[in-house]
């Protein structure tokens, strides 16, 4: 009997199903290693920016299958929109069975307020040039495929990954001031509302730390993503912690037996049974 880690709250964010970059098998993994009472998906989960028909590989649907299936066991799921499934605001404040779709969500922890949001809105190239966004997401992805391509042939030859996205963003100075302005603009509003954490997504750049100024304090967290960094946040015992599955891996957990062989048609059927189930509940 495989035993799972209890943990009071997970977040994932950046998964961006539908597209190459994506490392569905590998969350999969870590879905199954774990059992929250909350799981968070803190933004851009399905890439609807960039989906194609063309593209939405079988372990894709598995990951929105194992999380319904979650959600039917009594995991509550909580859906915060992103930029890239930005079409899903509209369905903002709708709640199916366990699952919520929200922009944002406040919950109190231990007596600690937490913010939860995707952190797209404080994007000024996203708010001021859509299109010039949506330009640089096929870039990136572009990078990506290039970079498994890449990684692939480092493994036949046993030698370490390498990330060419990470090479890059390090390597130009405007990104970087980039990051640490999109990290000080959240951390001061959250400082002036008053609330002790604070917990985005959207750079891709997973951490943790404690940001002050003179009105007060707060705890910035961001929950990376799963096409390069492959990273989660997770609430525990009143701490938080990033979960790093190139080095917490459990290797007992793989995909469910029960998934493992499913036919894609199947796999859909089984999505529409368990959303059928949750709106009758």
């Amino acid at each position: 009997m495989k035993i799972k880690r209890k943990i009071e709250i997970a977040v994932i964010s950046d998964v961006h199903l539908g597209t190459y970059g994506c490392h569905a098998k590998h969350l999969l993994t870590y879905l199954n290693s774990i059992e929250p009472k909350k799981l968070i998906l803190n933004g851009d989960i399905i890439d609807i920016w960039q989906f194609s028909k063309r593209y939405f590989p079988k372990s894709h649907l598995k990951v929105i299958k194992k999380i319904m299936d979650m959600a039917s066991e009594g995991v509550e799921v909580y859906y915060i929109t992103g930029n890239h499934d930005e079409m899903l605001r509209k369905f903002s404040n709708t709640t199916i069975g366990n699952i919520s779709i929200v922009d944002k969500l406040v919950l109190e922890l231990n007596g600690k307020r937490a913010w939860f949001f995707h952190g797209d809105v404080f994007d000024v190239s996203i708010q001021n040039a859509k299109w010039l966004a949506k330009l640089g997401g096929y870039g990136y992805n572009l990078l990506t495929l290039l970079n498994r391509l890449v990684n692939w042939y480092l493994e036949k030859r046993g030698k370490e990954r390498y990330s060419l996205s990470k090479k890059v963003k390090n390597g130009v100075k405007g990104a970087i001031k980039y990051v640490n302005d999109y990290e000080k603009v959240i951390s001061d509003l959250a400082i002036e509302n008053g609330y002790d954490y604070v917990i985005c997504g959207h750079i891709h750049q997973p951490k943790m730390e404690y940001r002050e100024n003179k009105y007060g304090k707060t705890m910035y967290l961001n929950s990376g993503d799963w096409v390069e960094n492959f990273t989660a946040l997770e609430h525990q015992f009143n701490r938080w912690k990033i979960y790093n599955y190139n080095k917490d891996k459990f290797a007992p957990f793989y995909i469910d037996e029960d998934i493992e062989n499913m036919e894609i048609k199947d796999l859909i059927a089984a999505i529409t049974i368990v959303e059928q189930r949750g709106k009758k509940t």
